[in-house]
């Protein structure tokens, strides 16, 4: 029993750590494709390929096309709604900020996801994992760094919130998995009914794309379809508050793409404030860590 708990947390690990690759690597294609794209046509063929991967996966598995599990299609919907909302914010942010910084206020959703773990499914946290909740919040101060005449200002508190509904998002897809409901068909559902909502806007709205922009938008979607199933996967796996500090390697490999690919620096206030989030998510880490091996250790003595 002890076995499969920590092989469940291992692949919940691995999986999270792919998908934060993954992630960053869509947020690169996104911030490639350009400004002078609006965010909701970004959005479209982002969920627009998502979709379209999942309903590959869900024919060769022979899934059914609709909820398997009775009562989840409530939480189908508030995920769908958390999460385009936070891929609104986020693309948004993208637009004016440095790749690292954008990535690490969506990182706020480990957080979150604690938090809305417990409202949804009632894994209740630790007074010290709602002080860390604190101090990391602490720390967006740094890289969001509040006053009107920051002209990022707005982007930074717009990629903050997007860290809050990523997060809510996530508190369904746990409640989700611990249902019994088919990972595919989570990342099918939000990607087609998020890219029905969001058709309208980005028809009303679309600017033509030159061939290099239809790639990286088109490998947006790839990437975040890839991402999608591993981090249904990983929350499926392993609860949030054991596993989310994995989420923040997205932050080393957007920094790496941030350097590399747009030769952008992030300032000192913002590196200081990357230290203290990660700090804190990697204390959450020990301390949960600490917690379930005491548990374990009183079970084995039972």
């Amino acid at each position: 029993m002890v076995y499969d708990i920590v092989n469940k947390r291992t692949k919940g690990i691995l999986l999270l750590i792919l998908s934060a690759f993954f992630f960053a690597c869509m947020n690169m294609f996104v911030k490639l494709s350009g400004d002078e794209l609006p965010v909701f046509q970004k959005v479209f063929f982002r969920n627009a390929m998502a979709a379209v991967i999942a309903f590959i996966v869900l024919i060769k598995n022979k899934a059914p096309m609709r909820p398997s599990v009775k009562g989840s299609l409530p939480f189908l919907i508030l995920r769908t709604l958390f999460g385009l909302a936070g891929v609104v914010c986020n693309y948004y942010a993208l637009e004016t900020l440095v790749l690292s910084d954008a990535s690490i206020l969506n990182k706020m959703s480990p957080f979150f996801a604690v938090l809305f773990s417990f409202i949804f499914i009632r894994e209740r946290p630790r007074f010290w994992q709602w002080l860390i909740l604190g101090g990391a919040l602490f720390g967006t101060v740094f890289v969001i760094k509040p006053g009107f005449a920051n002209a990022a200002f707005i982007p930074a508190l717009v990629g903050f919130l997007g860290g809050v509904f990523a997060g809510a998002a996530y508190g369904c897809v746990r409640k989700l998995g611990l249902m019994g409901e088919n990972n595919p068909y989570i990342v099918f559902f939000f990607s087609t009914v998020s890219t029905l909502i969001v058709t309208p806007v980005m028809i009303a709205g679309y600017v033509p794309m030159t061939a290099l922009q239809w790639v990286y938008l088109l490998s947006a979607g790839i990437t975040a379809a890839l991402a999608q199933f591993s981090i249904t996967a990983a929350y499926t796996c392993a609860p949030a508050k054991e596993i989310s500090v994995y989420d923040f390697t997205q932050i080393i490999f957007a920094s790496l793409m941030s350097l590399i690919v747009f030769q952008q620096v992030p300032d000192l206030f913002s590196i200081i404030g990357y230290l203290i989030i990660v700090g804190m998510a990697v204390l959450n880490y020990f301390l949960s860590n600490k917690e379930a091996k005491s548990k374990e250790t009183a079970s084995s003595e039972k």
